[in-house]
């Protein structure tokens, strides 16, 4: 047996003995320890607004800080901002490609990214009426699928060359690339302390990484298909997945496990995206088949299921101050719920 060879069996049974020793370890569930948490009950949540202007399927969505800017992509190639109290336009942006995938918002406002199939995540400035084209980062060699500012001055994209990178605005070039992922990152969740972020994949995994040195700190499994979504939990010590097998799930960064599964007889496609209710009691995941459902997180039951889009959901977001969710929809519409 070769010296590689020999390492990779041996690096296998550390990992059956961590998994065995993780098992025993688990002395309850999630679901047993909540049994004493009163239920949810009924629950209804209303589309307040319907934003219209998209003439083609909506991508993604981004809300700014607060809840009334909303920044949207759609393959119309506009990226729009969105006062969502009024549903005027605030910013049309004209892109340079249809096939746009991600979009998002800096936390102070003055600035929005978009990402797709032209490899490049090209950053506006918002600071004033006619928006212009601020900075394109070229660098990696696959689509982007998500984006995410940390501050005016860096931001974080997943790309389908199977990495995340971090890149300084000003000069354009990247600090730091993220390599682990063996197939295209779909998905990423920044953590708010800016120290950490998660990644998923079409790989099956969901990766823990350190922005500050650029490692991967733990890997998860337990889906059966591509990750699709990926969201950190409001405290931060946990988080939630959605997958083309159909199921959403919960995983715990403290215990290194799952927790919970959420899945319903009657859900039978893809999740594309997963987004918490501001205290984390409400798990919302947006499916192909058109619906928005609303899950207890601490029961693993269904609480309610939004409805009212044509067409599948692609993406969708809450608010800061949890006032609010939006729903991003390949009918070419976006709703708002509260």
């Amino acid at each position: 047996m070769s010296e590689q060879a020999a390492l990779v069996a041996e690096a296998e049974q550390l990992r059956v003995k961590i998994e065995t020793d993780k098992r025993q370890k688990a002395d309850t569930t999630l679901t047993d320890a909540a049994e004493n948490v009163p239920p949810l009950g009924r629950m209804k949540m209303r589309a307040r607004r319907t934003l219209r202007g998209h003439l083609a399927k909506v991508s993604a969505l981004h809300w700014g800080a607060g809840s009334q800017h909303l920044v949207s992509a759609s393959q119309d190639g506009k990226l729009i901002v969105w006062d969502t109290y009024t549903t005027n336009k605030v910013n049309a942006i004209p892109l340079k490609t249809n096939w746009v995938m991600s979009c998002c918002m800096a936390p102070s406002g003055n600035f929005a990214a978009s990402g797709g199939l032209d490899n490049l995540c090209s950053i506006y400035s918002l600071r004033r009426r006619d928006v212009a084209l601020r900075r394109e980062l070229p660098g990696h060699d696959g689509y982007i699928s998500e984006c995410r500012f940390l501050d005016d001055q860096r931001i974080l994209t997943a790309s389908g060359d199977h990495t995340c990178a971090l890149w300084d605005i000003e000069t354009g070039q990247q600090n730091t690339t993220f390599t682990g992922h063996s197939e295209d990152v779909m998905s990423l969740s920044l953590s708010r302390d800016h120290n950490t972020f998660i990644s998923g994949s079409i790989d099956k995994t969901a990766r823990v990484w350190d922005l500050r040195d650029g490692v991967c700190k733990q890997v998860y499994t337990g889906h059966e298909e591509d990750i699709n979504s990926v969201c950190y939990f409001p405290g931060q010590k946990s988080f939630a997945t959605g997958s083309d097998d159909k199921t959403v799930r919960l995983y715990d960064l403290r215990a290194g496990q799952e927790l919970m599964v959420y899945s319903h007889p009657y859900i039978t496609v893809s999740c594309t995206s997963v987004a918490f209710s501001r205290s984390g009691r409400l798990l919302l995941a947006g499916y192909d088949d058109f619906n928005c459902n609303v899950w207890d997180t601490l029961k693993g039951e269904r609480a309610t299921v939004l409805t009212g889009h044509d067409n599948r959901i692609s993406c969708l977001g809450v608010t800061d101050d949890g006032k609010a969710v939006a729903t991003g929809s390949w009918d070419c519409f976006l709703k708002v719920w509260n």
